[in-house]
């Protein structure tokens, strides 16, 4: 069985997919996946060099994060061309390092889970979920960015009750973190509870 855990930006999904390592499941992270296939030596990371040039590689040979967002931003051309490129094998390592997992069950962690219409690739799905304002105010902390740069990034995510609505199970951050674990003990014993029912 394999759990999609997603939520807005600055809701505490790492925290809670680091609690559920801490149980003993396995745990597969999107954005560490999307980090993976761009890394120095890869196929992708030539490709993406040799269409945007010398500009797109640091010194160390690896991506210009920096760089590659500024292009793509303000070109929705050359975003597409990325996305193009780089969903397809995203995708297809999720489902190599899911296919890897020893738990009983799994949890895949993927911030853009309904976005990218990556919902067919669990079987159910958990929401962190957190008050607008808290997550502005923690990403604007966490990532040393402005408020309106907070708010950009809000706006460009689906719509919380869009998220909600999606949901099969909902955790809500309200930063306790007493609370939060307790709340990611049952979860556990009750996914733990229909795996093994089902086997």
């Amino acid at each position: 069985m394999i759990i999609g855990l997603t939520g807005g930006i600055a809701s505490g999904k790492t925290t809670v997919a680091d609690m559920f390592i801490e149980l003993g499941v396995d745990v597969v992270d999107a954005d560490i996946v999307a980090r993976d296939v761009v890394a120095k030596g890869t196929q992708a990371l030539s490709l993406i060099h040799q269409h945007f040039g010398h500009d797109v590689l640091l010194a160390t040979g690896e991506l210009n994060r920096v760089f590659l967002r500024q292009v793509i931003f303000s070109n929705p051309v050359e975003k597409q061309w990325l996305n193009d490129l780089l969903h397809p094998l995203i995708r297809q390592k999720i489902i190599d390092d899911l296919a890897q997992c020893q738990s009983p069950y799994c949890i895949l962690v993927a911030p853009l889970l309904i976005e990218n219409s990556m919902q067919t690739m669990v079987d159910h799905i958990l929401v962190i979920d957190v008050d607008e304002s808290i997550q502005i105010e923690r990403t604007i902390t966490r990532d040393n960015c402005t408020i309106e740069q907070a708010k950009a990034i809000l706006a460009a995510q689906i719509s919380r009750d869009l998220r909600l609505d999606q949901a099969n199970d909902v955790i809500k951050n309200t930063g306790m973190i007493n609370k939060l674990t307790n709340d990611v003990k049952k979860l556990h014993d009750r996914y733990s509870k229909i795996v093994q029912e089902g086997s």
